[in-house]
Order: C-alpha cells, then sequence, then structure tokens
C-alpha cells in the first residue's frame, strides 16, 4: 500500500487540501465492488488508491467532528487517512455492504487513538469507560448546560457518572484535565522545590506496555469482525436502514427513509428498533461462538 501514499498532505494546508479532495470522484456501488475485488484478489494498488481517494472527504467529515481537542486538524485527519488505508486493506466487498460503513469505524478508532496519545500526560485510563467519558464529556456538558470553566456542581457529576457507567471521581478529574487545556509540559519546573526538578521527575511511568497495546488492538479487531458477522443476519433494507440510521455521523431522518421506502415514519422506526435488536443478539451469538463471552 505505499504506493497508495497521497501526494496531498492536510499539514501542508487545510483549505488547500479539503478544496482538492473534492475533486476525487465519488464511487457508485458497482465500481467501488470491483475495486475492492482487484485489490482483493491481484493486490492492485492503483484500484486501493481510487478507494482511498474517494472517501477522503469522508475522513474529513468525521475529524471536523474532533475540533474541541485543541488539536492541529491537518494532523487529526492524517491520522483519520491512516484508518481509512488500513480499512481499505481488510475491506471484503463480499460482505454486502459499502466500503464507508465499514471504514468509518476505522478512521473513528485511528483518530481517537491519535488523541489519546496527545492528550496523555499521564495516563486517561484505557478502559472503555474510561475513554467514553474522554470522547462524550463535553457533549454531555453541553447538554446539561454546564460548559462554564471550573468545577463541575454535584449534581451534574452525578448525571454524567450515571450516563457514562463510570465513577464521580473520574468525572471530576477528567473535567479538571480539560479544562485546563490539555497538556502541560513535562519539562516544567515545580515551584518550590530545591534544585531543578520537573514534573515529569514526579510521575510514574504507567503507559501501557506493549502486551496492553496489543490487547486493546486485538479487542478493536474483534469487535470489527464480530460486527461484519452480525451484519450478515440482516436484509438488504435493514442494513441501509441500520446504517443511515445508527452508523452515520449525521443520522438521515425518519420522514427521509419514510419517503424513500414509501412509508409510514412510524414502520421505519419499527424496523430499525428489529434491525437493531437482530444485530444485537447476532453480535452476542457471535461473541459466544468465539468463547468471547460465557453462554447464559
Amino acid at each position: 500500500m505505499a504506493s497508495m501514499a497521497i501526494a496531498l498532505s492536510p499539514e501542508q494546508g487545510l483549505s488547500r487540501y479539503l478544496s482538492e479532495i473534492r475533486k476525487f470522484p465519488l464511487l457508485e456501488k458497482n465500481e467501488e465492488f470491483m475495486l475492492a475485488k482487484r485489490w482483493a484478489e491481484h493486490q492492485d494498488s492503483d484500484a486501493a488508491e481510487q478507494m482511498v481517494t474517494s472517501h477522503l472527504r469522508l475522513v474529513a467529515k468525521i475529524a471536523m467532528g474532533y475540533r474541541g481537542y485543541g488539536l492541529p486538524m491537518g494532523e487529526v485527519i492524517s491520522e483519520g487517512n491512516v484508518g481509512l488505508m488500513q480499512a481499505v486493506k481488510k475491506f471484503d466487498p463480499d460482505k454486502g455492504f459499502r466500503l464507508a460503513t465499514y471504514a468509518m469505524w476505522w478512521i473513528r478508532a485511528a483518530i481517537q487513538e491519535y488523541i489519546l496519545r496527545s492528550w496523555s500526560l499521564v495516563k486517561l485510563g484505557t478502559t472503555a469507560a474510561q475513554k467514553k467519558l474522554f470522547f462524550n464529556l463535553r457533549r454531555l456538558k453541553g447538554e446539561i448546560q454546564a460548559l462554564e470553566d471550573g468545577d463541575l456542581r454535584p449534581e451534574n457529576v452525578t448525571t454524567i457518572a450515571t450516563k457514562l457507567g463510570v465513577t464521580e471521581a473520574e468525572v471530576t478529574s477528567m473535567n479538571r484535565r480539560m479544562s485546563a487545556g490539555g497538556d502541560a509540559s513535562l519539562n516544567a519546573p515545580i515551584g518550590g522545590m530545591d534544585g531543578e526538578a520537573e514534573w515529569q521527575d514526579w510521575i510514574a511511568d504507567d503507559s501501557p506496555g506493549q502486551a496492553e497495546v496489543m490487547a486493546n488492538k486485538d479487542e478493536y479487531g474483534a469487535r470489527m469482525e464480530l460486527l461484519e458477522e452480525a451484519m450478515e443476519s440482516l436484509n438488504e433494507r435493514e442494513r441501509h436502514i441500520i446504517n443511515e440510521r445508527r452508523l452515520k455521523d449525521e443520522p438521515t431522518t425518519l420522514e427521509d427513509l419514510s419517503a424513500q421506502y414509501n412509508v409510514s415514519r412510524e414502520r421505519i422506526r419499527q424496523i430499525e428498533v428489529r434491525a437493531f435488536e437482530k444485530l444485537q443478539k447476532a453480535m452476542r451469538d457471535a461473541a459466544r461462538g468465539r468463547g468471547l463471552v460465557e453462554a447464559n
């Protein structure tokens, strides 16, 4: 995939980059399928590059959703592009869904890992609940109108902790870190200390080891495989509605889908709920089949 390196770089001029990537044509479903087959069966780098370039706008759109973390947007997009290329490598067109549906998981994962690395003066936490707290705290503060600087009110802390399944202490700690604007320098001197003590002298090296890093990657890969397998349990209409309602950054409205399928909004809602229940069951069954969870 080395030949797939995109000559454009969002880090060398974001406005120009966003303008240039709009020139790459979007792929029709059949065209995408044939390109994916060429890559999967013949390692055709030209086919892979076409799939990448046609989805650069998707990466940029997803990356814009992470503007609130104070990181250079060009770098965020670049990390998302890495995730996109990984998705193209592993994409199986015979599964029955589009590359965009599959790739958005890889793009988000790459961006979120970059953000976590960039904010990691001390370990933010590697559990799913702690990562969920990190990436949802701002949104939930907005929902309860608690975006002012400083500590959250006790009732707001309780609300957020309950919604995200973390402790109130974790909410308070994360809010203080994020309100402070990110990480301080590890080489900043500590006032009142004899000599030239720096912050880095007082921080334990509790960064994840290689085994933990590989375990996290394996866990993500396992979830992706479970989702792919579970999606096959849905019919074409159910897959499409789940994709439009649950997997897109900006979900399609019930009204738009009802017009597309010429049925009522309530009927679309019923199909969505039923399909989501089928998807959850299929993922649980697949996880049990692989020994990832215990059978009831």
